[in-house]
C-alpha cells in the first residue's frame, strides 16, 4: 500500500506534466514543478539513507543474535551429550540395583541360614554348656585321640566364630551396599533432572533467538523494500526531470521568440509613430512657408537589440550512441551481465560494468547532456545520473563522499569532469559502477564506448 501510494504521487505529477502543454505554462511554471521534483527526490533519498541504516542496524543484530544461537546450540548439544552419559549411568545403576538386589536377597537367605545354624549352636551350647566339649574330650581311648578330638573342637569352634564373622560381614555389606547405591540412583536421577531442566531452558532461549532472527529478517526485508522502492522513485523522476528539461528549454525559445516579437512589434510601432510625427510636422510646415525655424531632427529613427535569454542550464541533448570511457586507465572488475554478487553471494543480474580506480580518481561524462540526479541511492551510494537525450541516460555509482562536481541540472559536456572514484554504497573497493540505459532499460555500456 505504501509502495502504491508513493508511485501514485509520481505519476499524478507526470500526468500533470503530459496534460499541460507547453504553451499553457511559463518557465517559472516549469521551475516550480522542477523543484517539486527535487523536493521527491531529496525525500526519496533520505528515505533510502534511513532505510540503510536500519538495515545495517538490524543485520548486526541478526549477526550477533545468529552468534548466541550458535553459542546456545553448543549448549544444547553439550547437554544433550551430557544427558546421554547420564542416562547410560542411570542404566547402569538401575542394573545394579537389580543385581545387588539379587545379591542382597541372596546374602539375606545365607544370614537367615547362619542364624537357623547359630540358634540350634547356641541352644545346644546353652543347654550342654561347656560340659559336652568335656565329655568328648573325656571319652577319648587314649591320647592320640584325645588330640585328634580336641583339634576338631578347635575347628569347630573356629568354625562357628568364621561362621559369626561371616554373618556380621554380609549384615554390614547389606546395609553400605544398598546405601550406596541408593545414594548413586538418588544422584543420578537428580543430575538427570538437573539437565532436562537445563535443555528446556536452552530450547527456550534458542526459541527466543529464533524469533528475534525472524524479526530482523522482517526489518532488513522491510529495509530493502523502502530503498527498492525509493530507488524505482529516484529512477521515474529522473525521467520527469528530463521531460521538465526539455519542455524548460522548449518554453524558454518560445518566451524569447514571443519577446523578439514583442520587441519588433514595439520598434515598428515606434516607428510608425515617429512616421506620423514627421507627417504631421511637414504639414506644419508646409501650411506656415515663412517659419524656417522650424526643424526636423525628429525623422531620425533608433534602433533596438534583440534580447536573446540566457540559455544557462537548459537542456541540450547531444547523445551520439558513442561514449568516451568515463573514467581513464580504468581496468574492469566487472562486466555487464549475470554473476555471482561480491557482497550477498546472489547470483543476479549487474547491470552496468565496474571501472577499478584509485580513491578520488576523476570521473567523466561519457557524453554530452543534462544532470538529472545527483545524490545517494541505495546499493549504489553516491550517483550521478546524465540524461542524452533519445531515451539514453548513463549512471556514475559508488562515488566518494564530497566527490560530486555537478549539481542536478547542470549541462555537461563530454568529456567533462561530474565526479571522484570512491567506494560508497554497496562496494568491496574504490571502483565506478557504470550504467548506460535505454527508455530505462540497462543494456551493455561496451556497444557504447
Amino acid at each position: 500500500m505504501k509502495t502504491f501510494m508513493s508511485f501514485a504521487a509520481v505519476l499524478l505529477l507526470a500526468s500533470s506534466l503530459t496534460q499541460t502543454g507547453y504553451a499553457a505554462k511559463s518557465s517559472n511554471d516549469i521551475k516550480k514543478e522542477l523543484d517539486a521534483v527535487d523536493q521527491q527526490a531529496h525525500d526519496a533519498a533520505v528515505k533510502q539513507k534511513q532505510a540503510e541504516a536500519q538495515k545495517q542496524q538490524s543485520q548486526k543484530l541478526k549477526d550477533r543474535t545468529q552468534a548466541d544461537l550458535g553459542v546456545v546450540l553448543q549448549a544444547i548439544n553439550e547437554v544433550s551429550s551430557q544427558l546421554s552419559r547420564v542416562s547410560n549411568d542411570i542404566a547402569q545403576t538401575e542394573a545394579g540395583l537389580r543385581q545387588a538386589e539379587i545379591d542382597l536377597k541372596a546374602t539375606k537367605q545365607r544370614i537367615l541360614a547362619r542364624e537357623g545354624m547359630i540358634d540350634t549352636r547356641v541352644r545346644m551350647m546353652y543347654t550342654d554348656g561347656m560340659v559336652s566339649y568335656l565329655d568328648v574330650l573325656m571319652s577319648s581311648n587314649n591320647f592320640s585321640d584325645f588330640l585328634a578330638r580336641a583339634d576338631s573342637l578347635r575347628m569347630i569352634v573356629e568354625q562357628d566364630q568364621d561362621i559369626l564373622q561371616q554373618q556380621e560381614q554380609d549384615k554390614q555389606a547389606v546395609i553400605i551396599t544398598q546405601k550406596q547405591l541408593n545414594t548413586d540412583y538418588t544422584r543420578a536421577k537428580s543430575l538427570y533432572a538437573e539437565k532436562a531442566q537445563r535443555k528446556q531452558e536452552l530450547n527456550a532461549k534458542e526459541n527466543e533467538k529464533q524469533v528475534l532472527i525472524a524479526k530482523y529478517n522482517a526489518q532488513i526485508e522491510n529495509a530493502d523494500d523502502i530503498s527498492t522502492e525509493q530507488e524505482q522513485q529516484l529512477w521515474a523522476l529522473a525521467d520527469q526531470r528530463a521531460t521538465l528539461f526539455k519542455e524548460k528549454t522548449a518554453v524558454e525559445a518560445r518566451e524569447r521568440e514571443e519577446q523578439a516579437q514583442a520587441e519588433a512589434r514595439a520598434r515598428a510601432a515606434e516607428e510608425a509613430r515617429r512616421a506620423a510625427a514627421a507627417a504631421a510636422a511637414a504639414r506644419v510646415a508646409a501650411s506656415a512657408p515663412a517659419d524656417t525655424s522650424a526643424s526636423d531632427s525628429n525623422s531620425g529613427s533608433d534602433s533596438g537589440t534583440d534580447g536573446g535569454g540566457d540559455s544557462s542550464g537548459n537542456y541540450q541533448p547531444s547523445g551520439s550512441g558513442m561514449m568516451t570511457m568515463p573514467v581513464v586507465g580504468a581496468r574492469i572488475s566487472s562486466p555487464f551481465g549475470y554473476r555471482i554478487h561480491p557482497i550477498t553471494g546472489e547470483y543476479k543480474m549487474h547491470t552496468g560494468i565496474d571501472l577499478a580506480a584509485a580513491q578520488g580518481t576523476p570521473i567523466y561524462a561519457a557524453d554530452g547532456g543534462t544532470v538529472v540526479v545527483a545524490s545517494w541511492m541505495n546499493g549504489y551510494g553516491n550517483v550521478v545520473i546524465i540524461d542524452h537525450g533519445n531515451g539514453i541516460q548513463t549512471l556514475y555509482a559508488h562515488i566518494r563522499d564530497g566527490g560530486t562536481v555537478v549539481s542536478v541540472g547542470q549541462s555537461v559536456g563530454r568529456g567533462d569532469k561530474i565526479a571522484e572514484v570512491g567506494s560508497t554504497g554497496n562496494s568491496t573497493g574504490p571502483h565506478c559502477h557504470f550504467e548506460v540505459r535505454v527508455n530505462g532499460t540497462p543494456v551493455d555500456p561496451m556497444g557504447y564506448l
